[in-house]
C-alpha cells in the first residue's frame, strides 16, 4: 500500500499530476496480491481511476475480467519468462471478492467451492459490475514481452525485467484500445 502512495507522491512532485488527480495503476500479477494492495490504497483515499491487471500467457485473470467474472482454471498451464505470473489459481482474488461482496463469506465460500469442485465459477452480474468499475485487464506472451524489453532499451535505455515488460505492454494496449489518457 505504501508503495502506491509513494509513487503517487513521486508523480505529484515530478509535476506529472496535481494532488488529487486520478491515476491508473497497471500491475503485472499472477496471484493478485500486489494489485489488491493498490485497491486497498484506493479504499484509503488514493485517487485511482483504474487498476489494469497485466498477465502473461497464463491469462486466467485477464479472462476473468474480460469474460464478465467467469474464472476458469480448466486450461493448459504454461511455463513462461515471467514466472511469478505462472498460476492458474489466484489466491488473492478471493480476498477482493470478499470485500466487493460486502464481506459476505458465504458467497466467497460458495465460489471457492465451485472452483475446487468444478475448476470454475461465475460471479453474479451485480458483483462483477462492482469489480469492473475499478479493474480492467490484458495479457501478453513471451514474444511480446521480449519485444517490449527491446523497445524500452532502444527508446529509453531502460533494461526492464520480464514482469515489468508485461505490464508496460498491457498498459500500452489498454491505452490504445480504451483511449484512456489518465496518467
Amino acid at each position: 500500500i505504501a508503495y502506491y502512495v509513494s509513487a503517487y507522491c513521486d508523480m505529484v512532485n515530478a509535476g506529472t499530476i496535481q494532488m488529487g488527480d486520478k491515476i491508473n495503476i497497471c500491475v503485472p500479477t499472477g496471484n493478485f496480491g500486489n494489485i489488491l494492495a493498490g485497491y486497498f490504497a484506493k479504499q484509503m483515499g488514493l485517487p485511482v481511476h483504474k487498476f489494469i491487471c497485466a498477465s502473461n500467457r497464463n491469462n486466467v485473470l485477464t479472462d476473468f475480467f474480460k469474460n464478465q467474472g467467469t474464472y476458469d482454471r480448466n486450461r493448459p498451464f504454461y511455463t513462461t519468462d515471467s514466472p511469478s505470473m505462472d498460476i492458474l489459481i489466484s489466491s488473492n482474488l478471493e480476498r477482493l471478492l470478499f470485500y466487493i461482496s460486502g464481506q459476505n463469506d458465504k458467497v466467497v465460500s460458495d465460489l471457492m467451492g465451485q472452483l475446487s469442485r468444478d475448476g470454475r465459477y461465475s460471479l453474479a452480474k451485480e458483483l462483477f459490475e462492482k469489480i469492473a468499475e475499478d479493474f480492467d485487464a490484458g495479457y501478453c506472451d513471451d514474444v511480446q514481452t521480449a519485444e517490449t524489453i527491446r523497445k524500452l532499451w532502444d527508446e529509453e535505455h531502460y533494461l526492464a525485467d520480464t514482469h515489468t515488460a508485461v505490464a508496460v505492454r498491457v498498459y500500452e494496449n489498454y491505452r490504445r484500445t480504451t483511449l484512456d489518457k489518465t496518467p
